[in-house]
């Protein structure tokens, strides 16, 4: 028996609403945080800028770590404690920032926010609809994904705004009272796990067919990749555009074309891709760097918008994949644990994709994309080895005909 449409759309709605909000603020205050605040907080603490930065890589490290348990909690008694849990700890690992006399405190305060990350952006989010939704999660998975798609262009604003008035410390206590006072009321605001909407009351838990052999090995090397190219480009991708030869203007304006590429792409797989499997839009999307990355070498400055507008559609969309095709290849059960072993090579390599990135953007230029190109292509290569055929079988032989 399923809920009426008409009774669960609104909630539906809601409960998207609700939790792409806070998804948005929660990425604004934590992991876009130190691209407006680390010159400021090194100057403030006497510290280098790379003290800064380091402290940073190693929460993502630490976020890895506790990513696993994160998931094997959501399992258990659903998402809504966990993420209004996240606010808590993000609200404390900024007290602790804004509070911070030197390296000791510095790298307290991240390890909080390591913690607070791995407990409240996109895994456990995404891990919480898997356990509220199941297997019908994966059009709302990509409505929270068009909200956060703005939280780098709300976030950034945000916290220069606070930095001018209040300094970086009390940017760092404004991010705190917002996850106390926005995010967290909205995080209390989402359905129990027991209370689940929108969702058949005799849903499997099970794959919807036996996954591919070497499914998880195959998918983690491709998040791996995604997060490697990601973290690439969004630490060097103005640098990479002087490379080519543009003006810092011209960088600049090029690069402010990501952010839109990703909600409009991801918009596309809301609207027309959802009807293919997630398989379809993760291998198209896989291919949207490596184009890029060509038209750049082959056009040079002038391809930077190319370059930018193809680098960011295929990220938006492969943002939506870390959620929707674990849940598509195996099934909601388990989900949160799955999603957690998933991210640990992915924030491994995210942690790591700035200096390497760096190192030869230095040393080659634009040639640095062969590396980032080579890997897409490589991560679209492993996603051709998942084949989708037994699990759309699965699935057409086990659905009802409707009349």
């Amino acid at each position: 028996m399923r809920i009426p449409k008409t009774l669960a759309i609104p909630r539906t709605a809601t409960v998207v609403f609700a939790l792409g909000t806070a998804q948005t603020l929660a990425w604004g205050s934590s992991y876009y945080l130190p691209a407006i605040l680390a010159d400021p907080m090194a100057a403030g603490l006497g510290l280098p800028v790379s003290a800064v930065f380091g402290a940073f890589s190693a929460a993502l490290l630490l976020g890895a770590l506790v990513g696993p348990l994160v998931g094997r909690v959501i399992d258990r008694s659903g998402g809504r404690g966990v993420l209004a849990a996240s606010s808590l700890v993000l609200a404390t690992g900024l007290v602790l920032l804004a509070g911070a006399g030197g390296l000791a405190g510095l790298v307290l305060g991240w390890a909080a926010m390591g913690v607070g990350m791995a407990m409240g952006l996109y895994d456990p989010a995404f891990a919480a609809l898997a356990r509220l939704y199941g297997a019908e999660a994966r059009s709302k998975i990509t409505g929270i994904t068009l909200f956060a798609g703005f939280a780098s262009t709300i976030g950034w604003p945000l916290s220069a705004v606070m930095l001018e008035a209040f300094g970086w410390r009390g940017a760092c206590l404004g991010w705190a009272v917002i996850q106390l006072l926005v995010c967290l009321p909205l995080y209390l605001s989402l359905p129990r796990a027991e209370t689940a909407v929108a969702k058949p009351v005799d849903a499997p838990e099970t794959p919807p067919a036996s996954p591919p052999p070497h499914a998880m090995g195959l998918l983690a090397f491709v998040f791996a990749v995604v997060a490697f190219n990601a973290g690439a480009i969004g630490a060097h991708l103005p640098g990479l555009f002087a490379a080519a030869g543009a003006s810092p203007a011209a960088a600049v304006a090029a690069a402010a074309l990501i952010g839109p590429a990703q909600v409009g792409a991801r918009i596309l797989e809301f609207s027309l891709l959802r009807r293919f499997h997630p398989l379809i839009a993760a291998r198209i999307a896989c291919l949207t760097h490596p184009a890029g990355a060509a038209v750049l070498a082959l056009l040079g400055a002038p391809g930077a918008a190319g370059f930018a507008l193809l680098h960011g559609a295929g990220n938006g969309m492969l943002t939506i994949a870390r959620g929707t095709l674990p849940l598509a290849i195996f099934g909601p059960g388990g989900y949160g644990t799955r999603s957690g072993l998933l991210a640990i090579p992915a924030r491994l390599a995210q942690s790591t994709a700035p200096v390497v990135f760096g190192l030869l953007v230095t040393g080659f230029g634009v040639g640095a994309l062969w590396l980032s190109g080579g890997m897409a292509l490589a991560a679209c290569g492993a996603l051709m080895l998942l084949r989708t055929k037994k699990i759309e079988e699965r699935r057409s032989s086990s659905t009802p005909a409707e009349t």
